[in-house]
């Protein structure tokens, strides 16, 4: 039996899982999940978190040959989808999973009322009811908002499904309801999310993380990763001149989190980083706290939050103490120092990234300062004869045209990795990365 369903981020398990059918990601994280509840032989607290996709992502309607004929997004929502379906099918062909894009925004609280149902009959009911519900809907194959059809599973997964009807619309249907407040009031936003200790972790990248605290947290914490795919089935990627192309912008601490790793794995593979600077707009979020109905305010405020605090746990794992993750400053002239940089060679650029970095984040550079850029520039022995030129220049004008150019193949965040035509969002695609680069027999010199 569940613990009290009024406690969102307490349970008698030792890990509560929030999961919704409609979410790609939550499919892609219930393989790898099952391996760490067999594995370490413990209970996981299953919950349902439907989510209300139009309040922060907009809503849109396709019709049966893919056309829109109904679109409330901006272009930005809409990037940010394009990308996350791309995301899941990569990863899901690499296990053998279909993902095809929803034709609408579906309401799938019955499929979690479902789950509340099936999760009460043991785990093989569970299972077997949440498979068939992931593979057939995003077969496109599976009508979740009708109960009927939603019992008919149940009874395939072999459950009792006596009086499912009643429960889905009476008291199944007030404890769904009753889950979501609770956990949409205690911060819980979207979905996977893994409740451990009292923490919150979003996200399958986070597994890593939470298999060390399940067994005993012996040895250094390890960082973010998607590490759950076959590498033999991961094709080789081709890298122009033995360059891996890193977007970043200094202003980023997730980008700052990604350069050791990142330049880890560039020596251990010998190939080099073709540093992109994008200038990223900050998130704009208000700084009152999220109250009243407006859910969509209120969705952003703790995501914000969560990102904060997820960021200042990993960074706080190399040591690190970063205050105010959110930074909106300029990061234009740091950029451009960056450009002037590459013009010396890889290794000088690599140096100005890492510095340029290391002491914005510990608060010891100014990089709205160019006197500063100078004199980190002058520190690593980057001639800087001809440099107030470009930055009033011919490096504004090439730094637009980067930008423009990285927004029109989808980049809008970093750190993003460029394989190809393919693009890689965050560090967790590192695994990957390595595996798609090291099954090459060689790599082009640079």
């Amino acid at each position: 039996m569940s613990s009290d369903p009024f406690s969102p981020l307490a349970s008698s398990a030792p890990l509560i899982v929030y999961l919704d059918y409609k979410s790609p990601y939550a499919y892609l994280a219930l393989d790898p999940t099952y391996a760490i509840e067999d594995e370490l032989r413990i209970e996981i607290d299953w919950r349902p978190f439907t989510l209300d996709i139009p309040s922060y992502l907009g809503s849109a309607r396709l019709n049966q040959e893919g056309k829109v004929v109904e679109n409330e997004r901006t272009p930005g929502q809409w990037t940010k989808v394009k990308y996350a379906y791309h995301d899941v099918r990569r990863y899901g062909s690499l296990r053998g999973l279909i993902v095809r894009g929803t034709v609408k925004v579906w309401d799938s609280s019955l499929a979690g009322i479902g789950m509340l149902w099936a999760k009460e009959q043991g785990r093989a009911v569970f299972r077997a009811y949440s498979a068939r519900v992931y593979e057939r809907f995003w077969k496109r194959e599976l009508n979740i908002e009708e109960a009927g059809v939603i019992e008919r599973v149940l009874e395939e997964a072999g459950a009792r499904t006596a009086g499912f009807q009643n429960y889905a619309s009476g008291v199944g249907r007030a404890l769904h309801d009753r889950i979501q407040r609770s956990a949409f009031d205690a911060g819980i936003f979207g979905v996977p999310t893994y409740v451990i200790d009292g923490q919150v972790f979003f996200g399958r990248e986070h597994l890593p993380r939470i298999r060390w605290m399940l067994t005993g947290r012996s040895g250094a914490p390890p960082d973010i990763a998607y590490p759950d795919f076959p590498a033999e089935r991961a094709a080789a990627g081709e890298i122009a001149k033995g360059q891996l192309p890193v977007v970043i912008d200094f202003k980023s601490a997730q980008a700052f989190l990604a350069i050791g790793p990142t330049c880890a794995l560039a020596d251990e593979l010998g190939i080099t980083i073709a540093w992109q600077p994008l200038v990223v707009t900050p998130w704009k979020v208000s700084a009152a706290p999220p109250s009243g109905d407006d859910r969509g305010a209120r969705h952003r405020r703790f995501r914000a939050d969560y990102l904060d605090r997820d960021i200042a746990r990993y960074a706080a794992d190399r040591g690190l103490a970063i205050g105010g993750p959110h930074r909106r400053t300029d990061s234009t002239l740091a950029a451009l120092g960056l450009l002037w940089a590459q013009r010396e060679g890889p290794s000088l650029a690599r140096a100005y990234v890492e510095r340029v970095f290391e002491r914005y984040w510990r608060r010891n550079l100014d990089i709205e300062d160019e006197g500063s850029i100078v004199a980190l520039l002058t520190e690593i022995d980057v001639p800087v004869s001809g440099f107030e030129a470009f930055v009033r220049g011919d490096g504004r004008t090439k730094l637009a045209q980067i930008q423009s150019e990285l927004r029109d193949r989808g980049v809008f965040e970093v750190p993003t990795y460029l394989l190809n035509d393919d693009i890689f969002f965050g560090r967790q695609h590192l695994p990957l990365i390595r595996s798609l680069l090291s099954t090459r027999s060689a790599l082009p010199q640079t």
